[in-house]
């Protein structure tokens, strides 16, 4: 059991939904975005998604790619997004961290050094966006046996032929994209959103959490109530952009999960 797997068991035995935000790793400085990811559970974050910042980040729109480079400017690296991890563990033992982003930082660093550092860090899954299932000896299995859960993306376009793939080695959770395309491109909606979840369910005991186009309260609760839960990424990104105080940045994020949590 990880802390991710522990987390799901303890929302539904309250019968909540899961909130999970996202946000960049040194974004728009490394204090500011530590600050930020201490005060995230205190907000109601159930689990956080760190990026790590990448220069090619294919999967990302405008927002979150404008996050990156500005990490990526203010010298953030990989070895200081495990020190921001570290640092958060240090006042926090029990909320799940997953590193969402790019094999190439991690197969730069190598795969071994990699992730016994993330262990060591105290990270506990990873989201790999542009790693096929088809490489899963690459990465995702020696994650697994190094007790990090491994999430997979499924996608609109994930058929029922492809989805036995996706499903097989994933753990921890499923993320479904809403939509097809990048991140903060286009608004999720339930009614399309309901089948595809259920779609997923019949084939994996794993919860499936929405991801991609949810920005406000009403959307994290419209989504959350047809899944196990939701993502917002860009739209805690965007806030953290402009310059946003942490406590106003915060104050949103506690109202996104209040919705999700009102599902």
């Amino acid at each position: 059991m990880t802390r991710i797997d522990d987390t799901f068991a303890r929302l539904k035995s309250q019968g909540k939904k899961a909130f999970v935000a996202y946000i960049m790793g040194g974004d728009p400085d490394e204090a500011t975005s530590l600050a930020v990811m201490k005060g995230l559970p205190g907000a109601g974050v159930d689990i956080i998604e760190l990026g790590m910042p990448f220069t090619d980040p294919m999967a990302d729109g405008p927002t979150i790619q404008a996050a990156g480079q500005r990490a990526l400017e203010g010298g953030m690296t990989m070895d200081r997004v495990l020190a921001m991890v570290r640092a958060f563990r240090d006042g926090d033992k029990t909320t799940p961290i997953v590193l969402m982003g790019y094999y190439n930082p991690i197969y730069s660093r190598g795969v071994d050094r990699f992730l016994k550092d993330a262990t060591e860090a105290g990270i506990d899954g990873l989201i790999v966006v542009d790693l096929p299932p088809e490489e899963d000896d690459e990465l995702c299995l020696p994650a697994q046996k190094a007790g990090l859960n491994f999430i997979r993306l499924a996608t609109p376009t994930t058929d029922d032929k492809r989805l036995p793939k996706v499903l097989q080695n994933t753990s921890g959770f499923v993320y479904y994209v809403s939509i097809t395309g990048i991140t903060g491109a286009a608004a999720a909606q339930a009614a399309d959103v309901a089948p595809e979840v259920a779609r997923i369910k019949r084939s994996t005991s794993l919860p499936v959490i929405v991801g991609f186009g949810i920005n406000t309260p009403d959307s994290a609760r419209s989504i959350a109530g047809i899944a196990d839960g939701c993502v917002v990424g860009s739209a805690i990104v965007k806030d953290i952009g402009e310059g946003k105080p942490v406590a106003e940045v915060l104050t949103k994020v506690a109202a996104l999960a209040a919705g999700a949590h009102s599902a």
